[in-house]
């Protein structure tokens, strides 16, 4: 698609913000919404409904702030991106560009960021299952393998040694912490030291890097706790006569979609029963209206206390040890937008209303996972209507009465209409492509590249 220069907004199109859980939005793209709305429909008019807009530069101000972050502690480190995060090819460019790694967790993803420009020692492979092809790959390019259990250790072994070609495997070993023992991820301590005595054992096979752990949550005092269980592992490989020079504490580093006390005052006031069509409120949110940035975060985990004295990001610096992270969602963060093209509106029996849109749940993925995206649409009406507020819910277009994209009852100040627009913000994280599919044989939603030189001028190409 060639470039765009977005024309002056005309006077019949509106551009109505919510008031309850306003999304935090990027300046570039807010200027796009609100200045050039009619870009925006031209747009979906060409493209389709759903239609994903991607922003890679947003990526780059989100990987330059948490690498400044490092860089004041003064910690050697090593960032991957969650490339499982997002299917745009544009964001692991952003990646290469901005000189860190992707964590991969297929030779898919490893194939694409390849392609993407990455070099293949700045790859690291996570995920138990890896497959014979994918273990090969990883060993021929150089790149970093996560070892899960001594079945892949032995998996690998095998893979190495099948090779017509001296190579090693570069390995970190993935500890399953003690606040999880239930995990199927990682190991205990027993399977853990048995994996150390086997590199020893195996010193023309692998290349022993360090350590792994990854925790769900986003609490920075249980990563704090795990690296802690994790430094007797470090001495203990030392003393094996091994040199272990990374810990990756995997992902889970929180962002902002809404203003905290704006999600504080949902959370206190508007979560009730009758606050979602099916009177069901979810069971757990990510926590959308964050207290913590990402970089707030982890300046508190590298200064959380490691032992008496001493601060992780001390310990890193006093072993000479790498600190790598996997932000996925944290790093595209403000990377996209969805729009979604109103159908009609409809009054239900019980007095509710419904609104339909083109493009289903499976493209905006919280209620597939009995949760809500707390972050309320923006409206650009096509034409003026009169400003009669109302309460709707929003639904796709199959025929599940299921596909249903958000259950909350959404305020407008003036009822969409067909051909208006629906413009979730901030949806790289997971929530625009995780569940994509051609189910009633829509095609898949397009994904356009969108980029700002001037003031107005916005290029937008697809984004494969």
């Amino acid at each position: 698609m060639p470039n765009t220069t977005a024309s002056p907004p005309e006077e019949r199109i509106e551009v109505h913000e919510p008031e309850r859980l306003k999304p935090l939005l990027d300046p570039i793209v807010e200027r796009l919404i609100h200045n050039f709305p009619q870009t925006l429909l031209e747009l979906v008019s060409q493209n389709g409904s759903p239609l994903n807009l991607v922003w890679p530069h947003a990526f780059h101000i989100n990987a330059t702030a948490l690498q400044s972050v490092l860089n004041q502690y003064g910690v050697r480190h090593a960032i991957f991106y969650g490339a499982k995060a997002n299917k745009s090819q544009s964001l692991l460019g952003a990646a290469a560009t901005a000189g860190i790694g992707i964590d991969v967790s297929s030779v898919h993803e490893l194939d694409a960021a390849l392609r993407a420009g990455t070099a293949p020692e700045r790859l690291c492979a996570t995920g138990p299952a890896k497959t014979t092809v994918f273990h090969q790959a990883l060993v021929r390019h150089g790149s970093l393998i996560c070892v899960d259990s001594l079945e892949e250790f032995d998996h690998l072994k095998a893979v190495v040694d099948s090779r017509s070609t001296a190579a090693k495997a570069r390995v970190l070993l993935r500890y399953r912490p003690q606040s999880c023992p239930a995990s199927r991820f990682g190991m205990g301590a027993n399977d853990l030291l048995q994996c150390l005595q086997y590199l020893t054992e195996h010193t023309d096979a692998f290349h022993f890097e360090g350590f792994h752990f990854h925790l769900g949550g986003y609490g920075f005092e249980s990563r704090a706790q795990a690296f802690r269980e994790l430094s007797g592992f470090v001495d203990a490989a030392r003393e094996m006569g091994l040199t272990p020079s990374m810990i990756d504490i995997g992902g889970g580093l929180p962002m902002r979609y809404v203003a905290p006390q704006a999600y504080a005052g949902f959370l206190e006031n508007n979560n009730k029963p009758s606050d979602y069509y099916n009177h069901s409120v979810p069971d757990s949110f990510y926590p959308y209206g964050s207290s913590l940035t990402a970089c707030q975060w982890l300046a508190l985990f590298l200064e959380a206390d490691h032992s008496p004295g001493l601060s992780i990001a001390d310990y890193l610096k006093a072993q000479n040890i790498t600190l790598a992270l996997e932000p996925g969602r944290s790093l595209v963060d403000q990377a996209a937008i969805s729009l979604f093209r109103v159908t009609r509106t409809k009054q239900l029996a019980n007095n509710k209303t419904v609104i339909f849109v083109e493009g289903s749940s499976f493209s905006a993925c919280e209620t597939w996972f009995a949760s809500e995206y707390l972050v309320d649409p923006i409206l650009i009406s096509a034409q003026v209507s009169d400003h009669i507020p109302m309460q709707a819910y929003i639904a796709g277009h199959s025929c599940l009465d299921d596909d249903v994209i958000t259950y909350r009852l959404i305020n407008f100040n003036t009822c969409p209409q067909a051909g208006d627009l629906l413009i979730y913000a901030n949806t790289a994280g997971y929530q625009m492509d995780l569940l994509e599919n051609e189910f009633h044989r829509h095609p898949l939603p397009r994904r356009l590249m969108a980029t700002c030189c001037t003031e107005g001028n916005y290029a937008f190409s697809p984004d494969y």
